[in-house]
């Protein structure tokens, strides 16, 4: 059985010491990696059309954004790790849609890091890491 592994990433320092850890375990494992990025993004169903459409084109930008400055220069960073590695990158929110990243990739773990870039709002609104260890439907590691 192939282990594929999640890892949830921002781009910090504590997600980088993540996906060191997952690649560590992938090579030890001769496992597979997906790093996947989540967008926020609230549905809000009080805006007109021409509103929504607006939003929709902003949508676009940020993700084409994410995938230049985020997702690539990693993709780039552990192409030659020896571990296959592919990305997801989605909207929604952050722990419920890794959950749906690593169920839609048959992945049998995630690991992300303790902090990301997002502190006072996980101060007022909850951790993902702790929505993570209540919700995932497999194994979570939460890397320091």
């Amino acid at each position: 059985m192939t282990h594929k592994i999640v890892v949830g990433f921002d781009g910090s320092t504590s997600a980088n010491s993540a996906l060191a850890f997952a690649l560590g375990l992938a090579k030890t494992n001769g496992g597979s990696i997906v790093v996947a990025h989540v967008l926020e993004w609230s549905p809000y169903s009080f805006l007109t059309p021409t509103e929504l459409e607006e939003r929709h084109k902003r949508r676009k930008e940020e993700l084409e954004r994410a995938e230049n400055a985020v997702l690539k220069p990693v993709l780039d960073a552990v192409a030659d790790s020896g571990v296959p590695v592919t990305s997801a990158l989605k909207y929604g929110h952050i722990a419920d849609t890794l959950c749906a990243i690593a169920k839609d990739a048959g992945a049998d773990q995630i690991v992300i890091g303790r902090t990301g870039h997002s502190s006072l709002s996980s101060r007022l609104f909850g951790s993902v890491a702790g929505s993570l260890a209540q919700a995932a439907p497999v194994p979570v590691t939460i890397v320091p």
